[in-house]
């Protein structure tokens, strides 16, 4: 009887990104990303479907291309950087819809609040870079409710517009260098 070797692969975050959308005053979409993260996937042989993926970012690297915007999303208005500088995501099951697809559940951390939560990867292959390095790459996409996660900063216009929605997209395109 065999035993399959568990093989960890880190995020390249050269080749990495995380990103988030989110409504403003319901007529356009603001998107941001954070500009640090790690995580890591451990794997039994070559079976994505037994994969532990961990992530964590680092809320005070979050970029919205504004800098005002940005000093209020670090507030205590919305991530509250100073007490909860981190963003955190771990699996606890991961299937496989088709060929390609799978369904990521875990637990998400933001602020204090953990929930679960179910994300859609769509595996992108593996391949060699030209250094050796093998890669395997993932396009991960899901949608969050803000307020599940004490982000529950509200404006409204003069008007009585809304100013931010509630549903914030994800789209995590990560790349996973194998470790030795």
């Amino acid at each position: 009887m065999s035993t399959l070797v568990k093989t960890t692969w880190a995020i390249d975050p050269t080749h990495s990104e995380v990103e988030f959308k989110i409504k403003h005053l319901v007529i356009s979409t603001v998107k941001g990303i954070f500009k640090e993260f790690t995580g890591s996937i451990d794997v039994e042989g070559d079976d994505f479907t037994t994969a532990e993926f961990q992530f964590e970012a680092n809320v005070d690297s979050i970029f919205t291309n504004q800098a005002d915007r940005d000093g209020h999303l670090k507030s205590a208005d919305f991530f509250d950087v100073a007490n909860y500088p981190k963003i955190t995501f771990k699996s606890t099951d991961i299937s496989k819809k088709s060929d390609d697809n799978y369904t990521i559940t875990g637990d998400l951390t933001v602020r204090d609040v953990t929930k679960t939560v179910h994300l859609n990867a769509e595996f992108g292959g593996i391949a060699t870079d030209p250094y050796g390095n093998v890669k395997a790459g993932f396009e991960i996409t899901g949608a969050i409710n803000r307020k599940e996660f004490g982000l529950t900063f509200h404006a409204v216009t003069e008007a009585g517009n809304i100013v931010l929605g509630e549903d914030i997209k994800l789209n995590i395109n990560v790349q996973f260098a194998k470790q030795a």
